[in-house]
């Protein structure tokens, strides 16, 4: 076997310049841009996004009935003036009283009523922080795509350099030069397209943020990978304690079961009592009169009856709302907690095996056609299958932080 040229030592050398110089370049060129990061995002999404202060609004506005509706019914003046014999003028006061435990009861149901808008506020919070993540790792992924293709499609204008050169001095084939042109406008394609995809998760982001969807936003930080820390029985717990969905319809069914004890007390009378003072003229006579009025539920076969039927189907709706949440909530644990262990496997692979691999294969048949050894088309396969697992890294990683995201989503705290 003939040493490799002292022209061919030169080729491989240049070829391994040309794959570490275009990353330096794309680092250079980052560091220009402002990081993002996203503790700050969330802040500022919690702060101006005008669906978590709706619903801070609709919980502040249920606290404040809470008041109005343990109150009694605003009393009534009275004045009458009569014109007989002899001339009465009465005048007075009434008060409606609702039968004992009604009030109380109203404000219990209130109360619930707050404590419910509470939870979906607290719910809209995690939610919107759990969107805002997903969207900004979506975005960290696209950054790390167009990077990876950038360097990708300046190495494959080396290498369609080199083919070219090949032909010229009758080395290699022109199909070489065609393929290579080939991957370089397929790459553009990609780039295109991610290109896209940015613009859409950045208008996205400015959304959730309340800004105009042209702000512009900057590179996100970079992505540190933390193992999933709680099981799956851990993570129910967690969904039965602390998970506002669930709490929510939690509440819907004290607030159901205390529905039904109202509507029980409707039952039982209402009272007004007045009290009036008369003066007779022209004799000078003063007077007072009491009065007792009560309010008979006379009606109570298609009025309070039904009203209990109403209040007892709210509770059962309640009841079944609940556990299809809970059903709902557990079956989302589950998905995600499967999603992000499979990443962490996928991650593993790749980072220990698969990429190392991939690269000493690159840098093999790099080597190997520099002297002759390769075809054109196995150091383009190798280029291209580094590619695609490099992306499939940054998308595995992104995928897993996306899974502990919504099941942060769920029990508000980190999985």
């Amino acid at each position: 076997m003939k040493p490799p040229s002292r022209r061919n030592v030169m080729k491989s050398a240049l070829l391994w310049a040309s794959l570490l110089w275009p990353a330096f370049i794309i680092a250079a060129d980052n560091n220009d841009e402002q990081v993002l990061p996203l503790r700050q995002l969330i802040q500022e999404g919690l702060d101006e996004n005008p669906e978590i202060k709706a619903a801070e609004q609709r919980w502040l506005s249920a606290q404040a009935r809470i008041p109005q509706v343990q109150t009694l019914p605003d009393p009534k003046l009275l004045w009458s003036h009569r014109e007989l014999d002899t001339r009465e003028t009465m005048y007075g006061i009434s008060q409606a009283i609702p039968f004992p435990g009604k009030l109380g009861l109203k404000g219990e149901i209130a109360s619930s009523e707050a404590e419910i808008l509470e939870q979906i506020y607290l719910a809209t919070r995690l939610g919107l922080a759990a969107a805002l993540k997903e969207a900004y790792y979506d975005l960290h992924f696209i950054y790390k795509s167009i990077t990876i293709v950038e360097k990708n499609k300046r190495l494959l204008v080396q290498f369609e350099k080199t083919a070219e050169a090949y032909y010229a001095v009758g080395k290699g084939a022109q199909q070489d030069v065609y393929r290579a042109q080939t991957e370089i406008s397929r790459l553009i394609a990609r780039l295109a397209s991610l290109e896209q995809r940015k613009q859409s998760l950045s208008a996205d982001i400015n959304r959730i943020l309340n800004r105009h969807p042209y702000s512009a936003l900057g590179i996100p930080e970079e992505i540190a990978m933390v193992p999933l820390q709680h099981t799956q029985e851990q993570l129910e717990v967690l969904v039965g304690n602390s998970a506002p969905l669930l709490t929510t319809q939690i509440k819907g069914v004290e607030r159901g079961d205390k529905a039904i004890d109202l509507a029980k007390r409707e039952y039982f009378p209402n009272f007004e009592l007045s009290a009036s003072g008369i003066r007779q003229e022209p004799t000078g006579i003063n007077g007072y009169q009491v009065m007792l009025n009560v309010e008979v539920p006379l009606y109570f076969a298609t009025k309070q009856r039904q009203g209990v039927k109403e209040a007892v189907a709210g509770r059962e709706s309640s009841k079944d709302d609940l556990q299809k949440v809970r059903q709902e909530l557990l079956f989302r644990v589950k998905d995600n907690i499967a999603q992000a262990k499979r990443a962490e496997e996928l991650i593993h692979i790749l980072q220990d095996a698969i990429i190392p691999q991939a690269r000493f294969t690159l840098a093999a048949a790099q080597a190997s056609y520099g002297v002759g050894k390769v075809d054109f088309l196995s150091l383009l396969t190798s280029l291209l299958t580094l590619l695609d697992n490099e992306i499939e890294l940054h998308s595995e990683i992104v995928e897993h932080e996306k899974a502990l995201a919504r099941l942060e989503g769920i029990i508000g705290e980190r999985p």
